[in-house]
């Protein structure tokens, strides 16, 4: 649990938006925080899980968010756990209107909810009622969607099954990854969140429930998800090893090594051979069979505790010859 000193960042700048709390972690949340603060909005308070040791040195880092608050000069708040009496006491007690919570990473207690005039209004990346849960970009991803979005929503006791306060859709193109989508969806679900804020406090904006029997859901990915699987159809690989662009990436084996792959593409000819066979190089990289005959490239490999490098340097260094196969 750790606390900053406030300087004021934006109290009193303007009366459109609610006075707020911000409860927000990773990079995804970075974007709604720092156009809050564009925006003018009194933040009283950044709460956000402890520090974290990451990495193969097991360094302790503070989380994407915390960074920015201190830079900004706002308030921050560690709880271990946030359904404890002490931690509700210590945001309830500043008072604010609104709370935002942006990919925080623990579910709010119903007593805080309870206690902002305007509830509490989180940042969702997709279309909901689908793909609620943690990993709704990558599982997007997955399944071969070909659009998702943004939705505003209003918190209750459940996941990501509160009532919605505004959408905003997004096609996905062929070339994004969990990466580039992630930044798309940040930057439009910042801009959605300071329009649905002005918009709610003057009651311009009415809640819509979901309709729970169109829902699905986005679990987190689990560590077995990332082992590639070659009987597969083509376009079901590509899919995967986008997804997982650029963390936790996606794996196959090759004579004992395990390979990360990455710049997957799909190839407008099929081939003859096994599932997972290389057929050899292309400009777009190493060209490999799916299940069903379908040839698809890997542009980008990288070994264990190796950089990533294009399939050409790849290959300069280690030999995959055709005919063998990626496992």
């Amino acid at each position: 649990m750790e606390e900053e000193t406030y300087s004021g960042t934006g109290i009193g700048v303007v009366q459109d938006l609610p006075s707020l709390v911000f409860l927000g972690t990773p990079d995804f949340a970075v974007r709604s925080l720092q156009k809050l603060v564009e925006a003018g909005a009194e933040l009283r308070l950044v709460v956000t899980q402890p520090d974290r040791a990451r990495g193969r040195g097991r360094k302790v880092v503070p989380p994407p968010v915390k960074v920015l608050a201190q830079k900004l000069d706002i308030p921050v708040f560690q709880p271990q756990r946030l359904r404890t009496a002490e931690a509700v006491e210590r945001v309830a007690s500043l008072g604010a209107e609104c709370l935002v919570v942006v990919a925080y990473g623990q579910l709010l207690p119903q007593e805080l909810l309870d206690q902002v005039s305007y509830g509490a209004i989180n940042v969702h990346a997709s279309l909901l009622p689908r793909y609620r849960g943690a990993a709704p970009i990558q599982r997007a991803l997955l399944a071969g969607e070909r659009a998702t979005g943004i939705s505003i929503m209003l918190l209750d006791a459940g996941m990501d099954t509160g009532p919605v306060l505004h959408q905003q859709a997004l096609p996905i193109d062929e070339r994004d990854t969990g990466g580039s989508l992630h930044d798309k969806l940040a930057s439009l679900g910042a801009e959605l969140l300071v329009a649905t804020l002005k918009l709610w406090k003057a009651r311009r904006v009415a809640p819509v429930a979901q309709d729970g029997s169109l829902a699905s859901f986005a679990p987190p990915i689990r560590k077995e998800e990332t082992r590639m699987n070659w009987n597969q159809e083509a376009r079901q690989i590509v899919n995967h090893v986008r997804a997982l662009d650029p963390s936790p990436g996606a794996h196959c084996q090759y004579q004992g090594q395990r390979i990360k792959c990455f710049g997957a593409s799909l190839l407008p000819w099929k081939g003859q051979g096994k599932a997972g066979e290389i057929m050899g190089v292309a400009e777009t990289g190493l060209v490999v069979l799916g299940d069903d005959q379908q040839a698809l490239s890997i542009g980008t490999l990288q070994l264990d505790g190796h950089r990533r490098l294009a399939a050409g340097d790849f290959l300069s260094g280690h030999e995959m010859p055709q005919g063998t196969c990626l496992e």
